[in-house]
């Protein structure tokens, strides 16, 4: 049954972030945990800011929803790293979880998992501390508006990050492309795009209730990347293995990232 489409304040009233976290990001049963898509995105990450090079002063973390992961790498390659999400609820549980407050999801495993990555020695405990000190804010976003962060207007940035974000915020492809226009605006010349995708997905359950996706396919990825006036450095995609009972909370076949550079503001 196709879904209608999940609006703003569809998941400001409804998106709950323990629901989604417990049930995506879950070490035993998780969806991208047991897909794979986790251990993929930290790799990517790990290799766009260590081994890539990617760094700078701002970093901007656009729909980071309740989860620190996608930070872990980029708090040692930037000075600041600015959260932006739309939701109350995503804004606090995100800022809880960087004070480690009890109550909020363990990513302990993870944390370690990157540090393992890393090399450097470093212990749990030091990239907590290290993440929480090098974000500094976390803002009301809506990748909708030509000014994603309005009425704020913020000097562009070296980085901007959306995992899993855009597809969710968009009604259909002419709108992706907008929210991707919208994000650009937001990044230097020469700046750094990271986006991350679940691909062929139409909608995914959280909290017993159904949130609309849209339907994204590499082909589509690579011509709207490059039609908003980036080069693509990076793109990577793995592949789902079938599991109904899976399938049933997300439908995607696969996961797909990209590191992209950009060349040219597009109006």
């Amino acid at each position: 049954m196709e879904t209608a489409y999940t609006d703003n304040e569809a998941y400001q009233d409804n998106f709950d972030p323990e629901e989604y976290i417990n049930t995506y990001y879950n070490r035993k049963s998780g969806i991208y945990v047991v897909d794979g898509c986790l251990d993929f995105e930290l790799r990517k990450l790990h290799e766009a800011f260590a081994t890539r090079g990617v760094k700078g002063k701002t970093l901007i973390d656009i729909g980071h929803g309740p989860t620190i992961y996608q930070d872990l790498s980029a708090c040692e390659a930037f000075d600041e790293i600015i959260g932006a999400d739309y939701t109350d609820r995503n804004r606090e549980y995100y800022e809880r979880s960087l004070r480690n407050e009890p109550g909020t999801f363990n990513w302990d495993a993870v944390i370690q998992q990157v540090c393992d990555m890393e090399g450097k020695g470093m212990s749990i405990e030091e990239k907590k501390k290290k993440l929480e000190n090098t974000v500094k804010k976390t803002l009301k976003c809506d990748v909708l508006k030509n000014n994603p962060l309005e009425p704020l207007v913020l000097p562009k940035v070296d980085c901007v990050m959306a995992l899993g974000c855009l597809e969710c915020a968009s009604s259909d492809l002419d709108d992706y492309r907008k929210a991707l226009k919208n994000v650009s605006s937001l990044l230097k010349i020469g700046g750094h795009l990271i986006l991350s995708e679940i691909l062929n997905c139409s909608s995914y359950l959280s909290g017993g209730k159904r949130f609309s996706c849209l339907v994204l396919t590499e082909e589509f990825m690579r011509s709207a990347i490059a039609e908003t006036g980036f080069e693509i450095l990076d793109l990577e995609v793995i592949y789902r293995k079938y599991d109904k009972e899976q399938y049933d909370f997300c439908n995607h076949d696969s996961t797909l990232f990209v590191l992209a550079r950009k060349v040219k503001d597009v109006k």
